[in-house]
């Protein structure tokens, strides 16, 4: 695994009402400190990538729907640069994703439905200076294929 990268799996309460799961909390060993807290959705078969951050931390967790996460470490000098990392999240696999500075992050939608994605950014969103450095989802630059493997 990239170094820097910590997973948590997510605990889903479900009772006669419905279902609870908490995603992030304060006491939790992941947990570095609060920026903000957005949702995204991605629809089916669109990837969102790549891109990273120099000073924010993200954590993100798909409450509905699933999504193929895929990081590369790009930071020179790190025990894992050049690396790649995946994993499949979502509703069938309720895990949190933590992902450092510098390393180039994206996902692909797999679920035939809208995937919806929660982040909780250690940082601002700063409008004037954002903190986002982005590639083109299919750049040479990173040796990885969003292709579904299904064909």
């Amino acid at each position: 695994m990239i170094k820097g990268v910590k997973t948590k799996k997510l605990k889903v309460i479900p009772d006669e009402r419905g279902r609870l799961m908490e995603i992030l909390r304060c006491d939790d060993d992941v947990f570095l400190k609060f920026g903000q807290v957005y949702m995204t959705t991605t629809y089916p078969d669109v990837v969102k990538a790549w891109h990273m951050h120099k000073k924010q931390t993200d954590h993100i967790a798909c409450v509905s729907g699933m999504v193929k996460v895929a990081l590369y470490d790009g930071r020179d000098g790190s025990p894992t640069f050049g690396e790649i990392s995946q994993f499949y999240i979502g509703e069938h696999n309720p895990v949190l994703v933590q992902i450092p500075p510098g390393v180039y992050h994206g996902w692909m939608c797999v679920s035939q439905n809208e995937a919806v994605v929660i982040n909780i950014p250690t940082e601002l969103y700063d409008y004037e200076y954002p903190d986002e450095y982005r590639l083109d989802a299919h750049t040479d630059e990173i040796p990885y294929d969003w292709d579904r493997k299904d064909g």
